[in-house]
């Protein structure tokens, strides 16, 4: 029995051995244990996170702090999709108590979004550890602003530990958010892919003027109550892959870290409507299609394109749930051939305008359940100017050339904010 055991653990090893490796990066959290968790010591902690806030050996954030000596974790807070990750998008999410732990659950996607004073009585500091996909729309970044805000007016501290953005931290695309469209799926005023770290994002949220409200403890005389404790290894260019970190589905939709990339170029898609993109299929945000497409002639239509990075493979399916459920689908499949050269919003720009203009589709009409249609759409967009673009005939060239200005003066606003540089030449072989 013996031999069988070691033989078994021994095979387990072997197959285990690429999770067990050493990551290239060190998160916030790796930081915050080798620094034996000085900042969170004699503190009653919050902690603010989901099924990816994780070590980089794969333990979760809350157990980590389950047993940091001198730690006192006494509550949990769960973003949109819950503490676990496992509720639908829009879905509301109910306070409840954590079977794992015991530690009560407060969602900040129910009644309110904003941890309100009786959530955060009788804790002294508030923990953020979520990993987020790098795009404005995904509404984790908006539960950081608020809760920082709610934070700041309480007068706790508030921490952030970083993660990397797997779009990368030197993408910046897309349109910049309409003020008139604030929500809660376009809470800031950044383009719709920033390019910052949640850690960068935090402190511009913080700095920024009238973006959250600065209570007294914000102010400069005090000092601020937000800090981030930075990753250790993770430079701008990295891809996922090179960070050898585990990748834990941040949304029922989002399974790998490709498909963040696939959430950007095809994702107006769902408040669009009149198409599917893969949503209830097997491959999210990967395809788009529709029952009366040629899927040779879409893929065929793309690729003459010469889109940098990218090429398209006709592809049939047939969804499980959502739009078009049971019926058979002919679209195209999005492959990267160069991420680096890839531009998402662009491509998402051309996806928008070859399905607006096919006769078979009906877009922007609205829906029985509000989850798509003009209003739906403006609000993921952050503006109505994108719709009224491809409504009124102007062409993906224009649409994309006004977003410029914009994305300019955002690429200068975040300098100072950038906490991570680029690869140093010794390690790129040049």
């Amino acid at each position: 029995m013996i031999f069988f055991r070691t033989a078994f653990l021994l095979a387990w090893l072997v197959l285990a051995a690429p999770l067990l490796q050493a990551a290239n990066v060190k998160l916030g959290i790796d930081v915050l244990e080798e620094r034996q968790f000085a900042e969170l010591k004699g503190k009653r902690v919050g902690l603010i996170t989901n099924a990816t806030g994780i070590d980089s050996h794969g333990t979760s954030t809350v157990d980590v702090l389950l047993r940091a000596p001198g730690v006192q974790l006494v509550a949990l807070f769960g973003p949109e999709h819950g503490v676990y990750g496992a509720d639908w998008a829009g879905q509301y999410v109910a306070s409840s108590t954590d079977a794992h732990t015991g530690l009560p659950v407060y969602s900040l996607y129910g009644p309110t979004r904003k941890p309100t004073p009786e959530m955060l009585k009788g804790i002294d500091v508030l923990v953020y550890d979520i990993q987020d996909i790098g795009c404005r729309s995904y509404t984790f970044i908006s539960t950081m602003g608020l809760a920082m805000e709610a934070a700041g007016e309480a007068g706790i501290k508030f921490y952030v530990l970083d993660r990397p953005n797997p779009l990368n931290g030197n993408r910046v695309e897309g349109m910049m958010l309409d003020p008139k469209f604030r929500s809660f799926t376009s809470e800031w005023n950044i383009p719709y892919v920033y390019g910052l770290t949640p850690g960068e994002l935090a402190y511009m949220i913080r700095d920024t003027p009238g973006w959250i409200n600065k209570a007294q403890p914000f102010s400069k005389e005090k000092g601020s109550p937000v800090s981030i404790v930075p990753m250790e290894g993770w430079y701008r260019s990295m891809t996922w892959e090179e960070t050898g970190l585990m990748w834990v589905p941040t949304s029922p939709h989002i399974p790998t870290a490709e498909t963040a990339l696939n959430y950007v170029a095809t994702g107006f898609l769902g408040e669009a409507g009149g198409v599917n993109h893969g949503i209830g299929y097997t491959l999210p945000f990967a395809v788009f299609g529709h029952p009366s497409f040629d899927s040779f002639a879409l893929a065929d239509q793309f690729n003459q394109m010469r889109l940098p990075g990218v090429y398209f493979q006709p592809v049939t399916f047939k969804p499980f749930y959502g739009v078009f459920k049971d019926q058979l689908i002919n679209g195209a499949q999005i492959y990267y051939t160069d991420r680096n050269k890839v531009n998402l919003c662009n491509l998402a720009v051309r996806v928008l305008y070859r399905t607006y203009h096919s006769p078979e589709t009906k877009m922007f009409r609205p829906s029985a359940n509000g989850d798509s249609g003009p209003d739906a759409f403006d609000h993921i967009a952050g503006g109505d100017s994108l719709r009224i673009a491809l409504q009124t005939g102007r062409t993906p060239e224009e649409i994309i050339t006004s977003w410029q200005p914009g994305l300019a003066a955002f690429r200068k606003a975040r300098l100072p904010y950038l906490l991570y540089g680029e690869r140093p030449k010794s390690e790129t072989g040049n």
